[in-house]
């Protein structure tokens, strides 16, 4: 199950994560679920892109809960790794609680929670609206509801590098791209990108095992390939990309003048947040 009790390591006036337990004995009822997925719940790197979208959901101020305790992983690696009877059955019971609140609309920062909940759930009699964070910032800022500036990252080269269960499965490539231009930063494209991208290497549950014999590990191929574009910033909208990534600057030696970040905590740290 998870745990986002971490995302209380600060005052409950300054991050406000209710509950849908708390929201349902309350009466209410969020505009939307945030599905923090395993990642965004246990992993530290991982845990400060959940909080920037917190802090942005506050600014905002958007109706929305968590499961907390109640959300269990989606299935995704299991699935991918080809155990379909331990994915049925995590996603079952997943559906279960989601459907015990009557969730209509769902938000993840996480794309393989983003396409099993998507593109899976229904065919187990799960369905529901489920948007990638980058598509809910995206739709905020349309609606006046959130209003983005520059700050640090004015005129900083950025690189995006399209997850694969974000852009090839969903076809979502411009959302965090005009994101990242609000900043007015200038976004740079690497020679492999939206549908061409490649891999992190992450996907299909290979976060999970080591990797096998060959010349060069996956991600440093893609980090290579983003250092390229001779960026201060590599964005991601991907827990798992976020830390091959990461792992691929640390290869090259590229920590003290290359950092990757979340499309959330580049608007998150714009707006001071």
């Amino acid at each position: 199950m998870v745990n986002t009790n971490d995302l209380y390591d600060m005052t409950q006036e300054e991050l406000k994560v209710p509950t849908m337990a708390e929201m349902m004995a309350q009466g209410q009822q969020p505009e939307v679920l945030f599905w923090v997925g395993c990642s965004g719940s246990f992993d530290d790197r991982a845990k400060r892109i959940t909080k920037a979208f917190v802090r942005i959901l506050n600014r905002a101020n958007v109706p929305f809960a968590v499961l907390g305790t109640e959300e269990g992983c989606t299935g995704d690696p299991a699935k991918r790794a080809g155990n379909e009877f331990l994915f049925q059955m995590q996603a079952m019971m997943n559906i279960q609680v989601l459907d015990g609140y009557e969730v209509k609309k769902i938000v993840t920062a996480c794309p393989h929670c983003f396409n099993t909940i998507k593109n899976e759930y229904p065919g187990l009699g799960g369905k529901y609206e489920v948007v990638h964070h980058t598509e809910f910032l995206k739709s905020l800022l349309d609606d006046g509801r959130l209003s983005i500036e520059g700050g640090q990252f004015k005129g900083k080269k950025i690189t995006f590098h399209d997850p694969c269960y974000l852009g090839r499965a969903n076809n979502v490539y411009e959302a965090p791209r005009d994101l990242i231009q609000k900043l007015d930063a200038e976004l740079v494209e690497m020679k492999r990108s939206r549908r061409n991208g490649l891999c992190c290497g992450a996907g299909g549950a290979q976060m999970f095992k080591e990797p096998e014999a060959g010349d060069k590990d996956v991600n440093v191929e893609r980090t290579e390939e983003a250092l390229e574009t001779q960026p201060e910033i590599i964005a991601a909208g991907c827990p798992f990309c976020n830390t091959m990534l990461t792992d691929g600057v640390k290869a090259k030696d590229r920590e003290a003048d290359v950092k990757v970040l979340d499309v959330a905590e580049l608007i998150a740290n714009a707006q001071d947040l």
